[in-house]
């Protein structure tokens, strides 16, 4: 998925990313029903987000240079 954000490529998931509004979703309910703390959703939903964002640069970019000797991600 690609967006005309500002935003540099992940591990920033893409603000209109269905994942990340489930992500969000998901943390805002589990505060309103009691089975989070707020700091409990927030790091939950960091984490996963970061976790998002990785996965779309895995699948968006071929490989960066700083990676060394390792083989690029073949474009699928």
């Amino acid at each position: 998925m690609s967006t005309t954000s500002p935003m540099p490529s992940p591990p920033f998931p893409s603000p209109d990313s269905t994942v990340l509004r489930l992500i969000v979703a998901n943390a805002i309910n589990s505060v309103r029903t009691g089975e989070a703390t707020v700091e409990e959703a927030i790091l939950h939903a960091a984490v996963h987000g970061w976790c998002e964002g990785h996965v779309q640069g895995e699948d968006e970019c071929p490989g960066c240079d700083f990676r060394g000797k390792l083989p690029k991600a073949p474009n699928n």
